[in-house]
């Protein structure tokens, strides 16, 4: 039997073209503690007003995704994606599931198909993703990110790394990240800080400072 297949998605569909896939490349996928770069594809979509998962495709800024439900990833996961033709990366949510997608190709909003510096026009593209344990393990990391897509609108969170965690009283503890976003014009790092009640889960307080800029040269 022919081990190729047609396979059209959503943005085939509006353009009338059609891709081929190769079942038997790059299924790479293993268990869920596995944190390497796995290469895979990307095509884009509109997104719409319901999801599988119950997450709008608006949520962080359009910074989300569809994965196949043969995928080892869940719903609300953060995922790291890297497009290397341009060297860019971004951060985003998984917020929909597609029947017969393969398990290695991410269907990802508009948005952020734009943001990895992809033209629309290609349809399709090489990625490599990778999850983002310590995002999903520490538990206000994806509240901060989701405070700094609000705060920094025209910017991409390309990474993060969780600093630590202090306990200032009984009923205080404080995490603190630091995230780098980005846009054409500009690479920013900045550290956020949750401070919150431990036995309520309760936010005090939080705080985004930005400690490092780098400004590109165009």
């Amino acid at each position: 039997m022919n081990p190729y297949y047609f396979y059209t998605n959503d943005f085939v569909r509006d353009h009338s073209c059609t891709y081929v896939y190769d079942p038997t490349a790059n299924q790479t996928f293993t268990g869920r503690d596995n944190n390497d770069w796995v290469e895979g594809q990307a095509t884009w979509t509109e997104g719409g007003e319901v999801t599988k998962c119950n997450i709008p495709w608006s949520d962080l800024e359009y910074m989300t995704t569809a994965v196949s439900n043969q995928a080892p990833y869940e719903c609300g996961e953060m995922l790291k994606v890297k497009f290397p033709e341009t060297g860019r990366e971004i951060l985003v949510k998984v917020v929909d599931t597609v029947d017969g997608y393969p398990p290695h190709r991410l269907n990802l909003h508009r948005q952020a198909f734009l943001a990895l510096g992809a033209d629309l026009d290609f349809g399709i593209i090489d990625i490599e993703i990778k999850r983002s344990p310590e995002l999903e393990e520490e538990m206000f990391g994806r509240y901060l990110l989701e405070v700094l897509q609000i705060a920094y609108p025209r910017y991409e969170v390309t990474d993060y790394e969780f600093v630590g965690e202090e306990e200032i009283s009984g009923d205080r503890r404080r995490e603190t990240y630091e995230f780098i976003v980005e846009s054409d014009d500009e690479r920013v790092k900045v550290r956020g800080q949750v401070t919150y009640n431990p036995q309520t889960d309760r936010v005090i307080s939080f705080d985004l400072e930005e400690v490092e800029t780098d400004h590109n040269n165009g």
